[in-house]
């Protein structure tokens, strides 16, 4: 078995701490003089141009939060409850639990179940439902005891 030497890692190379950190020291590889010299430039920076610069030309982003009227709540197809077991009651600890939503979205944004697609199973609804996916629980003989929009 050959065994390879050992070899010394070198640490990076610090900016600013003297000549004996081994990059200079003076200017420390920022060169002479100027704005770039003497400290960090903001990344939307453009310097005194204000007509054309590019945040100005960006539209206003209104409207993003959670009290918007553009929030809309995440949906839930029927369809996706047939991977649930029979009989279970469905909210959003059980939803979350088998990875169906996560449960920071679902509290910032709210959940739905929608009509798509068909389901088999008895189940006991507990969250907001659409008209269309209450009929069709309770036609296969399930209860809906969340609010239906």
């Amino acid at each position: 078995m050959i065994t390879l030497p050992k070899v010394k890692e070198r640490s990076a190379k610090r900016l600013g701490r003297g000549r004996g950190s081994g990059k200079g020291g003076h200017t420390v590889g920022r060169g002479q003089k100027g704005q770039k010299a003497r400290g960090s430039i903001g990344i939307l920076f453009e310097g005194i141009k204000v007509k054309k610069s590019l945040i100005k030309k960006l539209p206003l982003q209104r409207g993003k939060g959670k009290n918007s009227p553009s929030a809309s709540p995440i949906i839930v197809k029927l369809a996706y409850l047939n991977l649930l077991p029979a009989g279970s009651k469905i909210n959003l600890e059980i939803l979350t639990k088998e990875g169906i939503v996560k449960r920071q979205d679902a509290e910032e944004f709210g959940l739905k179940i929608l009509g798509d697609g068909d389901i088999a199973k008895k189940f006991t609804v507990e969250i907001p439902i659409s008209k269309n996916a209450a009929k069709k629980i309770e036609a296969v003989g399930g209860q809906v005891i969340g609010s239906k929009k």
